[in-house]
């Protein structure tokens, strides 16, 4: 029996789902890259204890939530946010839905490891509270009060038409 057996199906099926939530909490494809990469050789490394009885996909999903927070802390990797273009090209206005995109993705970047892994998992993967708290391995308390903190500065970081 192959020590990967089903590894392979695991990435085909949820490797696309894994790399937007890997972009969503780096803000750069490259990191998203490579931060996924990373995490997928531990989950391969894990395989068989979480073939025969574990959650693999719950496992990569901490696992990229806690490596982001380690590169951030140990300043390994620079987070970049998304840079607002001055003006647009002559002949060429920017589209609203763009300039709220670059705004939000701005604002994001300048939200701490932790609050920005909140808002991607609680807004963009709906997930509720305990499973939040459960993937981040902190209480449900601290998902509420980093919610809470991360959407406070969000609001004052962008322009109300963000949220239009």
């Amino acid at each position: 029996m192959d020590r990967y057996e089903g590894f392979h199906e695991f990435v085909r099926a949820r490797q696309q789902s894994l790399m937007r939530t890997a972009y969503l909490l780096t803000g750069n494809p490259h990191l998203a890259e490579d931060l996924l990469q990373t995490v997928l050789t531990r989950v391969a490394s894990h395989w068989g204890k979480l073939a025969k009885g574990g959650n693999p996909e719950a496992y990569a999903r901490k696992a990229l939530v806690n490596q982001t927070i380690s590169w951030r802390r140990r300043r390994q990797v620079e987070l970049p946010g998304a840079e607002l273009p001055e003006r647009a090209e002559p002949g060429r206005p920017h589209d609203e839905a763009t300039v709220r995109r670059l705004a939000l993705s701005q604002a994001l970047a300048k939200l701490t490891p932790k609050q920005r892994a909140v808002i991607v998992l609680r807004f963009y993967e709906d997930r509720s509270e305990h499973e939040t708290a459960e993937l981040m391995g902190v209480s449900i308390g601290t998902v509420k009060s980093q919610t809470s903190y991360a959407l406070s500065k969000l609001r004052a970081l962008t322009p109300e038409e963000v949220y239009r």
